[in-house]
C-alpha cells in the first residue's frame, strides 16, 4: 500500500524531516548530551538553559541573545573534559588546594641544669702531673648520656676560667683550670650563663678570658660581655626550626664594682632593661626566649618575694622559660599564665624554676648536693596562614646527687642521676646506705620540685 504524499511544499517537507531526524538523534528533551558536560557555575539545560561554551561570556538564550555554539570549526574554544579543572567534579570535591592545609608542628628539646662551680678541694684528684693538665671528664660521666640527649643544653657557670698566671682557688674569689670548658663542651654543654656573683671574681680581664675560652671550645656564653659590640650581640639558637633565644642576669658581683670603662661588662637584674632585651630578641626572630636569672637567699629552699615577682614580669614582658640559680638548693618550678591575643587560645604560659641547685661543687648536706637535671619539649607551631607560636610541655626532672669519696687522699667527686641510679640498684658501685640515701633525697626533692606546680594567672 501506498502512502499519499502531503500536500506541503518540497521545501516544507524537508525542513519536518530534518528536524524530526534531529529530534531522535538528540534524545529525551532537555537532557544535555554527553559529549557536553556541564562547568562549575553554569545552569543545566534541565534549568531551561542552554550550556555555553568555553568562552561563552555568561549570556543565556533567555536574555534573548545568540548562544555561541559548543565548538565552532576553527575557533579556539574547548570544552573540558570529566577531568578538567573546570569540570563538575572537580567543583563537587574540592580538590587539596582548596582544602585548608593542617598546621605543621616541629619539636625540639631544651636541657638545663644548675650550678657548675669548682672549689679548692675539687682539683688535686683530677691533675695530671705527668701532663700538666686537668681532666674533669669523670665527673660528668653518668649524666653525660642525658645532657646530649638536649637538642639545646645550658648550665650556670659559676666560675671565671681565666688561666693559672691568676691562680686557681674556689671560695671566696673563684678561678678554674681552662681545661673545664673542654670538658663541658664534650659533656654535651652549648649555651652557659656568666653573670652571676662570681663573674669578676678575677676582674675584667678574667671576664674576657673566660669569654675567649668558652668561644674557643665552641660554647656560646651569655650574660658577661668584652665590649659594646659583645654586648648589642643576640643569642638565638635555632634547632629544628625553632630559633631559641637566650638572656642571663645577676643580682651582684659579691661588692667587686663594674669597671667604670666598662659598664656593660655584666647583665645586671633590672625589668625594664630585660624587659627591652626580650623585644630585641623578639624583633630578631626569635620564637621562644629563656632568660636566666641570679638571684634569691643562698640555702633557702622556696624562692622569695623578688624572685617571684621578677619572674612573673619577665614573662609577661614576652619570656617564656625562666632559669634560677644561685640558692644552691633546688627551688620548685611553676606555670605563670598571661594574656597573649597572638596564641589560639588568647593564653601563654611561662615556665618558671627557682633554683636548679648545685650541679656540681663541693658542698654537703642540707640539700646542697642535690641538683637537678630539666628537661623541656618545645613545639613550634605553623597554621595555613603562615601564624606561627612556639609552646613548652612534658615538664621532665632528673634529680642529681654528688657523691663525693676519698680516693689516695684527694676528693672525688661522681654526679648521680638518682632515678637511673635506683633503676640500676644491683651495682656493686654504691653501698646499701648509699641507695638508701640516694632513695631519700629522690623522693624528697621529687615532692619538692612539684609543691608550686599549680598554675597561677599574672594579673
Amino acid at each position: 500500500m501506498r502512502l499519499a504524499s502531503p500536500k506541503w511544499g518540497s521545501t516544507t517537507y524537508a525542513l519536518l524531516l530534518l528536524s524530526l531526524l534531529l529530534t531522535a538523534c538528540s534524545g529525551d528533551a532537555g537532557v544535555a548530551p554527553a559529549s557536553l558536560p556541564e562547568r562549575a557555575g553554569m545552569v543545566s539545560p534541565a534549568d531551561g538553559a542552554t550550556i555555553p561554551s568555553a568562552q561563552s561570556t555568561g549570556t543565556n538564550a533567555a536574555d534573548g541573545a545568540s548562544i555561541p555554539p559548543a565548538q565552532t570549526p576553527g575557533s579556539s574554544s574547548v570544552i573540558p573534559s570529566a577531568q578538567s579543572s573546570g569540570s563538575s567534579a572537580d567543583n563537587m570535591i574540592p580538590s587539596n588546594n582548596d582544602q585548608e592545609k593542617p598546621p605543621i608542628q616541629t619539636e625540639a628539646s631544651l636541657v638545663a641544669v644548675g650550678d657548675i662551680m669548682v672549689h679548692s678541694p675539687q682539683l688535686p684528684g683530677y691533675y695530671d702531673a705527668s701532663a700538666d693538665t686537668y681532666d674533669f671528664s669523670p665527673w660528668f660521666k653518668l649524666v653525660k648520656p642525658i645532657l646530649k640527649q638536649g637538642d639545646w643544653v645550658f648550665g650556670n657557670l659559676e666560675t671565671p676560667l681565666a688561666g693559672e698566671d691568676l691562680k686557681y682557688s674556689g671560695y671566696p674569689r673563684f678561678n678554674a683550670p681552662t681545661e673545664l670548658a673542654g670538658t663541658l663542651q664534650d659533656t654535651g654543654f652549648q649555651i652557659l650563663s656568666t653573670a652571676n656573683n662570681h663573674t669578676l671574681d678575677r676582674g675584667f680581664v678574667g671576664l674576657t678570658r673566660t669569654l675567649h675560652n668558652l668561644r674557643d671550645n665552641g660554647l656560646v656564653p651569655v650574660g658577661t660581655n668584652e665590649s659594646t659590640t659583645d654586648a648589642k650581640r643576640l643569642v638565638i639558637e635555632e634547632r629544628n626550626g625553632i630559633k631559641l633565644g637566650f638572656l642571663a642576669y645577676t643580682y651582684s658581683t659579691n661588692g667587686i664594682p663594674i669597671p667604670k670603662d666598662h659598664p656593660y661588662a655584666v647583665n645586671m637584674i633590672d625589668v625594664p632593661a630585660m624587659t627591652e632585651d626580650i623585644a630585641k630578641l623578639r624583633q630578631a626572630g626569635a620564637d621562644a626566649i629563656v632568660v636566666s636569672v641570679h638571684d634569691g637567699i643562698e640555702y633557702q629552699r622556696m624562692p622569695n618575694d623578688s624572685q617571684r615577682s621578677v619572674a612573673k614580669q619577665l614573662i609577661e614582658a614576652g619570656a617564656d622559660i625562666i632559669l634560677g640559680s644561685h640558692p644552691h638548693v633546688v627551688q620548685p618550678y611553676e606555670t605563670i599564665e598571661v594574656q597573649d591575643p597572638l596564641r589560639p587560645d588568647g593564653v601563654r604560659r611561662g615556665f618558671v624554676i627557682y633554683s636548679l641547685g648545685n650541679f656540681i661543687s663541693n658542698q654537703k648536706d642540707d640539700w646542697k648536693d642535690v641538683g637537678v637535671i630539666l628537661q623541656l619539649k618545645l613545639t613550634k607551631t605553623t597554621d595555613s596562614n603562615g601564624k606561627s607560636w612556639t609552646e613548652w610541655s612534658d615538664v621532665q626532672t632528673t634529680p642529681t646527687y654528688v657523691i663525693t669519696r676519698m680516693i689516695a687522699k684527694n676528693k672525688h667527686y661522681t654526679i648521680v642521676p638518682l632515678s637511673v641510679a635506683l633503676a640500676n640498684r644491683s651495682s656493686k658501685t654504691w653501698t646499701e646506705a648509699e641507695y638508701s640515701k640516694m632513695n631519700e633525697l629522690l623522693e624528697g626533692i621529687t615532692h619538692h620540685l612539684q609543691s608550686l606546680a599549680g598554675d597561677i594567672s599574672a594579673d
